[in-house]
Order: structure tokens, then sequence, then C-alpha cells
């Protein structure tokens, strides 16, 4: 593989990163095993087969001067890049047997990756009972977005037949100046560039007006993480789903809501008059076409019912913001910031990223994201997994981020939190679960 620039929004999240706020997306996988030694076999195979795949053996590189005349912006740039020194031995770690995955996997998310060498690690964490073991992925989200880590990850679990969505297209140089022949579209590109970011800049103003936000999704970085999971059986899903209508996402965004209400009010903090702004992913990738490595996402931005104390009501709020959503598009309102990134030079996100990271409080207050899973089993040395929670980043100053995957019939949550501000994160599991039940109940003739 050859060097490239990494895209606006990858640079973004590179210049974002600090001590206190890493980066990185996370997944814990659980697998059973045959014996006590399964997790120690599993480090060995990781680290094997980690040398194969090209991808795992990129670093990013900062730019200090342009590659190339035809492209000075790079300036302040980075690049991803073969790393020569590669060693898997330094990014395969195996821990002493735990009772706890979560417990650990929270320890190990609170650490930065290495920024000198491919940002990705895999940590096997043996279980107590012998019987199962987990792995914990940690991938850069300059390095991969949700979609390219699970490619990545499945390259060094046992082989799968994934779906294969085509070559990439090769993309022509750019210059330093535009071909005369495409400038009228390029114009007429440039207005709506303009038009749309007016109206993003507008719906986040109006984003912040009006409703109060808990104390409890905000938070001064501790450096702290917690993680918790969560598994529900898509059946139940598909249950409230036929009997209220709507998608399985808008159920699994309404369980979000209802679990917040129960956690504020068991907590203290109270509910009433609460519905935090709550950031939900949409990939922008095309399906059977182009598979850039960069981060190709846009957002849905809305207000969470957590005030609302019914919750077939709150699901009927959640349906009516994201069919909106999807009637104007991810190209614009407020929750489609991330593409503002591809118009801010390189050097612009090296000096701003720091306040870009500080200002996401401003933005939105909780981020809810799904990840998708292969509906196909996957093993590694022949172990089933049984369990994956997906885990996100935590923007500055905030507490909390839930990610949400479906696999072979079972929803995972997977919440990820500041550790000094969420010490009950346990709690919100839990709520999540009476969530489901009560919705149940709800629909119920």
């Amino acid at each position: 593989m050859t060097a490239d620039l990494l895209a606006p929004l990858d640079l973004a999240f590179w210049n974002i990163e600090s001590d206190r706020h890493p980066m990185h997306l996370g997944a814990l996988g659980v697998f059973s095993a045959h014996s006590p030694t399964a997790g120690a076999h599993a480090a060995d195979l990781l680290a094997a087969r980690a040398a194969a795949v090209p991808g795992l053996r990129m670093r990013i590189r900062d730019v200090w001067q342009p590659p190339d005349l035809l492209r000075p912006l790079a300036f302040g740039g980075a690049t991803r890049e073969p790393d020569p020194g590669f060693d898997p031995l330094n990014h395969v770690r195996l821990h002493a047997p735990t009772g706890d995955f979560h417990a650990a996997a929270g320890r190990l998310m609170e650490r930065p990756l290495e920024r000198g060498r491919p940002p990705w690690e895999a940590h096997v964490l043996p279980g107590e009972d012998g019987v199962s073991f987990a792995v914990l992925f940690k991938f850069h989200h300059a390095l991969a977005d949700g979609l390219r880590a699970l490619k990545l990850a499945a390259g060094i679990l046992d082989p799968v037949d994934l779906p294969e969505r085509g070559p990439r297209p090769i993309e022509p140089p750019r210059g330093l100046l535009p071909d005369v022949r495409k400038l009228p579209g390029l114009l007429r590109g440039a207005v709506s560039d303009v038009g749309r970011a007016l109206d993003i800049g507008a719906s986040v103003a109006l984003s912040t007006l009006g409703i109060r936000t808990s104390s409890a999704l905000t938070a001064e970085p501790s450096g702290t993480r917690r993680t918790a999971g969560v598994v529900l059986d898509i059946d139940d899903v598909h249950r409230v789903r036929k009997a209220v209508g709507g998608t399985v996402n808008d159920v699994l965004i309404a369980v979000v809501a209802g679990a917040l209400r129960r956690w504020l009010d068991e907590r203290g903090d109270g509910s009433e008059g609460v519905a935090p702004r709550a950031l939900i992913p949409v990939s922008r990738r095309r399906p059977r076409t182009a598979q850039p490595q960069g981060n190709r996402l846009s957002g849905y931005l809305i207000r969470l019912p957590v005030d609302d104390p019914d919750p077939v009501s709150r699901l009927d709020t959640v349906r009516t913001a994201m069919l909106r959503n999807k009637d104007a598009g991810p190209d614009r309102g407020a929750g489609a910031v991330a593409l503002l990134a591809d118009h801010v030079p390189a050097l612009g996100h090296r000096l701003g990223g720091p306040l870009v990271g500080q200002a996401a409080r401003l933005w939105f207050d909780i981020l809810v994201t799904s990840v998708p899973l292969p509906g196909l089993g996957l093993r590694l040395g022949g172990h089933p997994l049984t369990e994956v929670y997906p885990f996100a980043p935590l923007a500055p100053g905030q507490s909390l981020a839930v990610a949400i995957s479906t696999y072979r019939g079972r929803v995972h949550y997977g919440l990820v939190a500041d550790a000094r501000a969420v010490p009950d994160l346990d709690a919100l599991a839990r709520a999540v679960t009476d969530e489901v039940e009560t919705l149940i109940a709800a629909c119920d003739p």
C-alpha cells in the first residue's frame, strides 16, 4: 500500500484528540472457549494474522511540507502510510484472566493509542471461568470508521465470506486550477456548499435554544472510562415496531431516551424538562461502489424526549424527528456539521482541532450510533463470537456515548462513560433492559 493524504474529517479526528479524550473506536467481543488456554491461542493467532492485513500496517504521519506543488494546502495535514517497522506484537496483548470483561475494557479504553505507529490494538482478556475470553479491539477514528474497523478486525478473525463492494475507482490528480470545462458545475457546487453551510449553521444555533440538558450528560474531562453492555432480543424490538410503527432504529433510539429518563430520576437528577440533543451519525458511503479508507459521515440531530412520561409517545416523537431528518437529507441540518470539515484547509484542522473538540458540547449532548455487523457467525481459533459491544469515543465535555450493533438475532448496546462523572453506569444499563420491557407491556393489547 502507498501513502495517501488523510481526508479532512479523518484529519479533524486526528487533531481533536487529547490525552483525556482519545479518539478511538472500540469493540468488545466475547467468545466461548473450549479450554483455559483458548485466550493465549487467540492472541497468537491475532498477532500472526495481523502481519498479512495491509490496513493494519498503516501509520499516520504529520505532513509539514507539501507532498508536491499540486497540493500546497496539504501543509499541516497528515498521511496514512505503511510503517516500515511494523511489529504485530506491539499491537496484540494478552492480559491476565479477569472475571469482569467490562471493567477491564473500561481501563483499556482510557489509554490513547500510540501515535507513532499504526493506531490500533487488540487486547485479549481470558476469562477466570475458563470457558470464555474476550478481545477488545481499538481503532483510531482517523484510521477507520465503524465499517472499515469491522473489515480490519474481520481480517484477523477466522476467514469468513464478507460481501465485496467493488474496487475503489481511480481519482484524477488534483491540480492548482480546476479544469475550465468543469467550472460551471464547480461554481454551482460552490454556491450549493455556501447554502448548505448557512443551513447547517442556522440549525446548530436553533438547536441550542430552549430545552434543558441534564448535567449528568456533561462533565469536565477526567480521562477515566467505564464501559457497560446490554443484550436485547431483536424479536422484542420487532414486536414493538410492528405494534407502534417506525423502524428498528427508531425503537432503539427511543429505548435510549426512556432509559435516560429512568436513570436520571433514580439518581435524583430529575428528567423534567430534559430533552438532550442526540447526534445520530449517518454513513455517506455508497454501497457497491467506492470504498475510500477515510470517514464518510454526516449525521442527524434530534431531541431525545427524556421528559415525556409515556413510552409510546416517546417512540412517536423519535420516529417523527427521524422522518423529518430523512426528508431533509443528511447534507443539511445541525447534524451535518461534519461535512464542513471538507472546506477547511489542513493547517486549519491542525490549529483549530482543540477548539473544535471543545465546541462539541455546544453542538450535541450525547452520541447514539449504530455499527453494522455481518449476519454470519464470526469465530477466532474456532471459538464462536457470542457477544459484541461497540464503543464510541467521548467528545470533550460529554460524559456518555451509546453505540448499538445487531448480531445474530440480538441487539448489543455498548455504553461508554467518563468513570468519574458516571460511576453508576451499570444502573443505566439496567434501565435499558427495563425500558424494553416497559415498551413491550405498553404495546400489548
